[in-house]
């Protein structure tokens, strides 16, 4: 009896462990050998000082470990001390003699900027990310961040950092802990980061064993946001200063932006124009890299489009005079109307390509006006142009690697181009925007809301980043696309659309030919699995999705879920995820429907009031799947026959110990029924009673589909 009862404990604990991890692990799914590499985009990891600075007039100094990327207490108090931190020598990329700033590391450095009970929702980047993984079950070694200085350009952060080196040894050491390979996942400037690894790579790997490399280490590549040609705000806030909501003005803001390397490397740039990358270091040998030159070179359309495949020119700024004009070779396609004015001291407008700003031919041009220019072209010839790894201000190839998505967000009102002109102030406020050029819906209009000729994609892009960047990615798929249109929103299969094999040419926008609803927010997927043998190609446009908080959103947590469950499946059948229906995945996608007074798709959720559920909506949750409902019929049987064990070993204990007071006592023999077989009788069809009952209520929770309702029975 005592072994039976100890056998029936252990039962309980396990019915009770699986019923408390059934939610989360499905017996079919396997995590344990993938590992998750986070890349991080620009001013998206915190920076923390790594000096003792004494701030005076502020009682409030630089320690090292203080936050100083993002700390807006200091900020507000001490903004010189602040910028003393911040900034870097504009040539050699060396910090401020009083104070430097390194990057944090670990999740912790890209979770919140600025952590506090306001600033830290408003400063969020992966917070949500990681909440995401942690409600699915991920283990904690399994996610890794690699943060690193987005201040740095990229020859620089190998060159001070060793940054390239620490992640292909993170690859390394993610494929030993877990026994397979990584997904990446980079946002924004973190795609650029990671191209230079790839190609970094080539150069410390023999060519016969990178491909190898890649398909042991690297599973999928999620490019989130990528800029693949380059971002319009680059202009801006190296011309006139982008303060991202922060409290300084735009001049400071510019002041310190035009001090960072990294400030080039989202420059709009040519998707006709290339540079020859012969992989010096393989085919001359270490001494003779320095001889190998890289050539650029640009195809006949970009000189018949004349804005570089973008919508329209990037820059048209006023010239105030005539200094400096035979310096400046880009000036003799300048039309000779705008010659007499300019011999007249006139100001002249100038319109400048994003080829024209990538080769430096827009900075030579203000070079006598702007001090900041000279500065951003010696980078540019030292830190991009020149670079022997790689030119990133040239178009991207698909990366080699077996699965590729690339997910942004489209159809935002979003810049393209800038008109400036002189503000008469000292610098750094010595620019003034006159007007902004925007995308938005199919066309072209500026900020008073005229139209304005160009180019215009067929949709625009994510509010910072422009379509055509954007969709460059879609220049990875093959000649036939498969095209899918859904709703965002959780919907049962009728609004979503398919054409299959759909035709599509290289360097040409693949624009579906579908119905859409005002109303409505779609995710558009087009997907490729047959142009590459062993690769998969995917591109999700996600309507309205903004591009710093496309990483906080919840379709895109759900999408990018639904495939990683599918890839690792043993069972599926196609190459992609299918969008016939997508219902709730989390407690917080349940909602009360007030129509029909009830939880909205009562297949997968339920009312289950909470304590401290203040409104309906709060006590919608999910129910168990399928599979997890036989889990806990298959536990609760167990259960019930422990109980029933349980119950009667109890009343043999009690007997036993209402026996010996009985005895002691030597109380008289009586003709009825003792106290101890009265109570004995009463426990064993009290046992009996327990068992058929909850029985039967298990059985209604079943048929009612609820196992949650049961608990609470």
């Amino acid at each position: 009896m005592g072994n039976k009862t100890l056998l029936c404990v252990h039962v309980l604990l396990a019915a009770l462990a699986v019923s408390g991890a059934s939610s989360v692990d499905g017996a079919e799914l396997d995590y344990s050998k993938l590992s998750g590499i986070i890349i991080p985009g620009f001013a998206s990891t915190q920076l923390r000082a790594w000096s003792i600075l004494d701030c005076p007039y502020s009682p409030l100094d630089f320690n090292p470990l203080d936050l100083v990327w993002l700390d807006t207490t200091k900020l507000l108090s001490a903004v010189n001390c602040w910028l003393k931190c911040m900034l870097l020598e504009p040539y050699n990329q060396t910090d401020h003699p009083d104070c430097k700033s390194r990057p944090d590391s670990g999740l912790s450095g890209i979770t919140e900027l600025d952590p506090g009970y306001i600033t830290g929702p408003l400063s969020s980047v992966w917070k949500e990310w990681i909440k995401w993984c942690i409600e699915f079950g991920i283990e904690a070694n399994a996610i890794i961040a690699v943060p690193y200085d987005w201040r740095l350009s990229p020859s620089k952060l190998e060159e001070r950092d060793l940054y390239f080196h620490k992640l292909k040894l993170t690859f390394e050491t993610a494929f030993k802990l877990r026994g397979g390979p990584s997904l990446v996942f980079a946002h924004s400037l973190g795609n650029s980061v990671f191209r230079y690894f790839l190609e970094w790579l080539k150069l410390e790997i023999a060519p016969k064993h990178y491909n190898e490399w890649l398909d042991q280490h690297i599973h999928a590549f999620f490019a989130v946001g990528a800029p693949l040609l380059g971002a319009s705000e680059t202009i801006e806030a190296t011309l006139s200063g982008f303060t991202f909501g922060l409290p300084v003005s735009e001049g400071t803001a510019r002041m310190m932006f035009n001090s960072f390397g990294s400030s080039l490397w989202m420059m709009p740039f040519s998707q006709y124009c290339r540079t020859d990358n012969k992989y010096a270091r393989h085919l001359y040998g270490g001494s003779h890299v320095g001889h190998h030159t890289q050539t650029y070179h640009c195809d006949e359309q970009e000189f018949q489009s004349n804005v570089s495949g973008w919508p329209t020119k990037v820059i048209n700024i006023e010239i105030p005079s005539t200094r400096g004009f035979d310096a400046y070779p880009s000036f003799s396609e300048i039309p000779e109307t705008n010659l007499s004015s300019m011999e007249c001291g006139l100001p002249t407008q100038l319109s400048f390509s994003a080829r024209e700003i990538s080769d430096g031919s827009f900075f030579k041009a203000i070079k006598d006006y702007d001090p900041d220019s000279e500065r951003l072209l010696y980078q540019l010839e030292k830190s991009y142009v020149g670079d022997p790894v790689l030119n990133p201000l040239t178009p991207w190839d698909r990366p080699p690697i077996k699965n590729v998505f690339c997910i942004y967000g489209a159809d935002s009102k979003t810049k393209v181009g800038y008109y400036y002109a002189p503000s008469g102030k000292p610098y750094p406020d010595n620019w003034i925007i006159t007007d902004v050029i925007y995308e938005f819906e199919g066309s072209l209009i500026s900020r008073s809301g005229n139209q304005v000729e160009g180019n215009p994609g067929a949709i625009s892009g994510d509010e910072t980043v422009p379509y055509h960047s954007l969709s460059w990615c879609k220049n990875w798929l093959g000649p036939k696309v498969n095209i899918t249109r859904a709703p965002q929103s959780e919907h049962d299969g009728s609004d979503v659309q398919i054409k299959l094999n759909v035709e599509h040419h290289h360097e040409e926008d693949l624009v579906p030919n579908m119905t859409r609803s005002p109303r409505v927010k779609y995710i558009t997927y087009y997907e490729d699995s047959e142009s590459f043998p062993g690769k998969r190609t995917a591109v999700w446009e996600i309507d309205k999705a903004n591009h710093r908080n496309i990483v906080r959103s919840p379709v895109l947590m759900r999408e990018l879920w639904l495939e990683m469950w599918h890839d690792i499946h043993p069972d599926a059948k196609s190459e992609f995820v299918t969008k016939a229906k997508r219902g709730p995945l989390r407690d917080e996608d349940c909602y009360w429907d007030y129509g029909k007074a009830r939880c909205a798709w009562p297949e997968y959720c339920e009312y289950r009031y909470v304590f401290g559920d203040v409104h309906l909506g709060q006590s919608c949750r999910l129910r168990y799947t399928s599979a997890d409902l036989l889990l806990d019929y298959l536990s609760w049987v167990a259960l019930l026959v422990c109980f029933y064990e349980l119950s009667v070993f109890l009343s043999q204990v009690l007997m036993d110990y209402l026996l010996a007071i009985y005895t002691a006592g030597e109380l008289d023999d009586r003709q009825h029924m003792s106290i101890p077989e009265f109570l004995h009788l009463i426990t064993v069809i009290f046992g009996f009673w327990s068992f058929f009952r909850i029985a039967d209520l298990q059985c209604h929770c079943i048929q009612a589909n609820s196992s949650f309702a049961c608990l609470e029975l």
